[in-house]
């Protein structure tokens, strides 16, 4: 009789201990997957290329387009169709941000007065253009960071390939497309997600 209460009462004590290391692996796990849970656009600020504060949290509700800029490239054409498309679009719950960065053969040489310059006087840029970043390597932007890790965006990793490299950010600030540097800004595949 002895034994049995013994023996009993050792497999109880050891239900409990693994009972109570699954709560402790569950509680690891559940903690883990709120940390890894994705992050949105609008805890960012940003200087804008006058050096004003510009915050992404100003943008709720908006459908974004994040693009990295250069002045010396064989896309840098694509501003005329980037202004078409924001000037069709911005009262329609849609923004285009262009980020001047210099990280492709030194295409983007210039300081955010001259680009500011170029972009209007040859293109007529008007949406929003904020101060020359970095888009990769090291001295990465931590926008761009939140853009090319799955771990902080939520959808993919990836990397930028080159120049106007397009980010689409949805309404609830989570990225949603990642669109190639050579698709047009006017290509059906944005228009699409834009309108729909």
């Amino acid at each position: 009789m002895f034994q049995k209460f013994e023996l009993s009462s050792k497999l109880n004590v050891s239900i409990k201990k693994t009972t109570m290391k699954t709560l402790v692996l569950f509680i690891s796990i559940l903690s883990l997957m709120i940390t890894a849970e994705k992050q949105d656009i609008y805890q960012f600020k940003v200087k804008d290329i006058n050096g004003k504060t510009f915050d992404f949290a100003d943008l709720k509700g908006k459908k974004i387009m994040i693009v990295n800029t250069a002045s010396k490239c064989g896309l840098t054409p694509q501003y005329e169709k980037l202004e078409a498309l924001y000037e069709k679009y911005k009262n329609k719950n849609f923004i285009i941000v262009g980020f001047p960065a210099n990280d492709f053969m030194s295409q983007e040489p210039g300081s955010n007065e001259e680009i500011e310059s170029f972009c209007k006087m040859n293109y007529g840029v008007t949406f929003p253009m904020m101060s020359k970043i970095s888009v990769k390597g090291k001295d990465m932007h931590p926008v761009y960071h939140f853009l090319t890790e799955k771990s902080k965006n939520g959808l993919e990793d990836n990397k930028v390939e080159w120049n106007f490299q397009k980010y689409l950010i949805d309404e609830s600030g989570h990225l949603a497309k990642v669109i190639s540097p050579r698709i047009q800004p006017d290509d059906a595949s944005i228009t699409s997600w834009i309108e729909k």
